[in-house]
């Protein structure tokens, strides 16, 4: 598809624009973008292909999508045990859905580029002084005296993400990707018995086909079970960043896109046949990540946002929430996919347990009203976060689960099918979210509170959504 003629990286420029970062340096922005815009890609095209071929795949129920990671990345958290922490945990998760579920699973981590989030206010009170509200660590810092938005964050962002990027290439490039350890899963921090042991039932009956497959034989010499695809993804919130990191790719030729899959690629080097080195024609793709979705307060038809997502080649997520309007929905769809690609746009439902039952049903018969093939997905965090009389952010797990299962029952009375869910979640044991099979409770909250941003799912909560996913898909 040859790109729309009123539409360039930069056309956004000329839309109004939500939540946007007033810097007062102008001229060392510029020189910060002129510096992105020379440095090296993160991702490549032909992986951003395959991404689309896949869900493409998951928007006709093929498929499922596991996405998450991190409510915003820090600079701090990139280091090689953190990171390890948030691919160990989605490979887990994946591998108890693909078991219960028996289909192919997505999985796209909130990695590599999330340092960016958008705010309700753009000022706060901190200590009686009002002062610029923090925004992530690629606009400004925590630190109170450290507000003033810094052009120079954008390159540290860079470099930060692509230093990620590199260490989960090295990472799925060893032996760190091979399925063969559900042996080794740590399930000590389940409280209850009998969960405990439904668990280990099903851990041990995975080892024990690994085990029979290693037997027969099929494990030698397989890429399936020694690698696998894996796909990054951030809110496109800062325009001027994904500006500088998009790029007119006018013909891949299969030798040099080969060459490039050698250095580059998240997707198994065994996967990528011929048709995945097609020539792309005439596209623009946003190199910084595979995968981009609009927040639910920038989604805006007339506005900066959905002008720069027009564009892109990349597959593109959009949140909706209850104030979006079914029609508008519509509206947003034609602009966004106007060739009916199955797989381009995922919505990113974000209701609350509370509402969805009264919302979902909308969006879900005003798209199936036209010809628009979407992946529908659900957020199940964003629309439950309550606060404690303490001060802390948080969200109940029975309420997250709640919000998963009526998504199901509701696509499925509608004849239509919830083909993933988007999680704000972390490998680590964190007190940040209440119940699952630890039984955190509102006064544990404090015991290992670390989000700076919005409470994240811990490991155990996490695993605890993938065996709820696996058997209600069932």
């Amino acid at each position: 598809m040859t790109p729309n003629k009123e539409w360039t990286p930069n056309s956004w420029r000329a839309k109004p624009i939500k939540h946007n970062v007033e810097y007062t340096n102008q001229e060392a922005l510029g020189r910060v973008l002129e510096n992105i815009n020379n440095l090296p890609p993160l991702v490549s095209p032909a992986e951003i292909d395959r991404l689309n071929k896949q869900l493409e795949k998951v928007s006709k129920g093929e498929a499922f999508l596991l996405q998450g990671g991190d409510c915003a990345e820090s600079f701090s958290g990139c280091n090689a045990q953190q990171i390890e922490d948030k691919i160990k945990i989605l490979l887990q998760m994946s591998l108890v859905m693909i078991w219960g579920m028996r289909v192919p699973l997505i999985r796209i981590a909130r990695m590599g580029g999330q340092y960016a989030k958008p705010r309700s206010a753009n000022t706060e009170v901190v200590d009686g002084k009002e002062v610029l509200t923090f925004r992530g660590e690629n606009i400004n810092g925590l630190e109170v005296d450290d507000r003033e938005p810094n052009p120079d964050r954008l390159l540290r962002g860079y470099f930060h993400s692509a230093a990620t990027v590199n260490y989960i290439r090295t990472l799925l490039n060893s032996d760190f990707a091979n399925l063969h350890f559900p042996q080794n899963w740590n399930l000590e921090w389940v409280k209850s018995e009998d969960i405990r042991s439904e668990y280990k039932e099903i851990i041990n009956k995975l080892a024990d086909a690994f085990d029979f497959m290693k037997t027969i034989g099929v494990e030698n010499g397989s890429p399936t079970l020694s690698s696998i695809d894996f796909y990054l993804s951030h809110e496109g919130l800062m325009l001027e960043y994904e500006e500088a990191m998009t790029e007119r790719i006018q013909r891949i030729s299969q030798d040099e896109s080969g060459k490039t899959q050698k250095k580059l690629s998240f997707v198994s080097l065994e996967k990528l046949g011929t048709d995945s080195l097609e020539k792309s024609g005439d596209k623009y793709y946003n190199l910084s990540s595979h995968f981009l979705w609009i927040g639910d307060r920038t989604r805006q038809i007339n506005g900066a946002h959905v002008e720069y997502f027009r564009g892109i080649a990349n597959p593109i997520g959009l949140k909706v929430g209850p104030s979006l309007d079914p029609e508008e929905l519509v509206r947003l769809l034609d602009i966004l996919d106007p060739d009916f690609i199955p797989g381009k746009v995922t919505l990113i439902g974000r209701y609350g347990v509370s509402k969805v039952q009264a919302f979902l049903p909308q969006y879900i018969k005003a798209v199936q009203a036209t010809n628009h093939k979407v992946v529908w997905c659900c957020d199940p965090c964003h629309g439950n976060t309550a606060s404690t009389p303490e001060g802390y952010k948080t969200r109940e797990y029975n309420n997250v689960i709640g919000e998963i299962g009526l998504s199901f029952d509701i696509h499925k009375t509608l004849n239509s099918k919830l083909n993933g869910i988007h999680l704000e979640l972390t490998g680590e044991h964190v007190t940040e979210c209440t119940g699952g099979s630890m039984n955190i409770e509102a006064k544990d909250l404090s015991r290992n509170y670390q989000s700076f941003c919005d409470p994240r799912l811990n490991y155990l909560q996490s695993l605890d959504i993938a065996f709820m996913v696996a058997k209600k898909y069932q």
